[in-house]
């Protein structure tokens, strides 16, 4: 398993733009780390897919989030693919349980999984 820490963004309803909110800290299992990696491998495969979602148990990320986060109503990890690079990335989304807001993380390599 890998953990990280990130900076995380939180994007109200209704909101132009993102916001930082500082420090995320999750874990990414080594099922998650296996769909990520099927998911990259199915996106090479069929040139018009250039992101997937995979959801996740929140349980399982032992996640940290900055205080004006209460927590997420949902998690996810999108993995997305430029047409032009060969590696794919991933971040952690979700939606604060308050109010709905969307949350994400910055991204990061699927290769940076080991």
């Amino acid at each position: 398993m890998n953990t990280f820490n990130l900076e995380s963004w939180c994007k109200p309803k209704g909101a132009s733009k993102s916001q930082p909110m500082g420090l995320m800290t999750f874990r990414v299992s080594e099922d998650a780390h296996l769909k990520m990696e099927q998911a990259e491998d199915q996106m090479t495969l069929d040139s018009k897919a250039h992101e997937m979602d995979i959801p996740i148990d929140i349980d399982s990320l032992e996640l940290q989030l900055p205080p004006e986060c209460d927590g997420l109503s949902d998690a996810a990890f999108h993995v997305y693919r430029h047409p032009h690079e060969d590696r794919s990335h991933f971040f952690l989304t979700g939606h604060r349980a308050s109010d709905g807001a969307l949350v994400y993380s910055n991204a990061v390599l699927v290769d940076q999984l080991g």
